[in-house]
């Protein structure tokens, strides 16, 4: 499994994947996230899904990126270059992937400006080579296992949050995953765009680059579960007290 995430704040984008590949009961690290950067034209890119599929639609994109780079003026226009390496990649490849039992499963995110858009984009692409934009009312999206950071991503993080905050609310919706989730795992590639600066910039952390924000939120947490008010949980458990005693 795999867990990347793309936010847009007002101030920006924030693109966070993990590096754990599980090839049967092989653990590997391997890159998620790419940037291409040139020019006015500022883009990261990372996906989920079967790694073979993900890795051809790349190389072929790629290819498309340096001839016809000068082509694209709005990033949705390069969204739908990698969309046609996709539905390429699922012409060639899924018929025998399944033979062999495996879907074709690859989603990404994309984010970025280019010199015509008016403000940063960020959009998911799905399998089939359709995509959707990310909207201010939910201003994120989740690729691979999405289930165990969502809850705080959803209560934390809005469109007016700073981009300092959004890339703690991704890191710790990360650090959930991570914690309940053995295929999801440092290191952890982080790219974030400025709108002020019109550039992405990017750092691979460690573990242990984290560890103390990982240790303060997880007493917190405990600290904050110990503290809740829990009178209200009486109401059922004082039903004991009215039962007969059994003989």
């Amino acid at each position: 499994m795999t867990f990347c995430i793309g936010i847009k704040v007002k101030d920006g984008l924030v693109g966070i994947a993990d590096t754990r590949v599980t090839t049967g009961s092989e653990c590997i690290t391997a890159r998620k996230i790419t940037m291409h950067q040139h020019g006015e034209h500022s883009m990261f890119l990372t996906t989920s899904g079967l790694r073979a599929a993900r890795d051809k639609a790349l190389t072929y994109f790629e290819d498309v990126i340096a001839e016809s780079d000068q082509n694209y003026d709005r990033l949705y226009k390069a969204v739908n270059g990698f969309a046609e390496q996709i539905r390429r990649v699922a012409h060639e490849d899924k018929e025998a992937l399944a033979e062999v039992g495996l879907p074709f499963n690859l989603h990404a995110l994309v984010g970025g400006q280019f010199e015509r858009d008016p403000e940063p984009k960020l959009y998911m692409l799905y399998p089939q080579g359709n995509w959707v934009e990310v909207s201010r009312g939910s201003p994120y999206f989740v690729i691979g296992e999405s289930r165990y950071g969502k809850p705080l991503l959803d209560r934390a993080l809005r469109y007016e949050s700073s981009i300092g905050d959004a890339v703690k609310a991704g890191y710790l919706a990360f650090d959930a995953t991570r914690a309940s989730a053995s295929d999801v795992d440092f290191p952890l590639d982080v790219v974030v765009y400025r709108n002020d600066q019109r550039t992405m910039v990017e750092h691979r952390y460690t573990r242990e680059e984290l560890q103390d924000l990982s240790d303060w939120w997880n007493e917190r947490i405990l600290d904050a579960f110990t503290q809740a008010p829990n009178g209200w949980s009486d109401t059922v458990l004082n039903k004991f007290d009215t039962l007969a005693p059994r003989a």
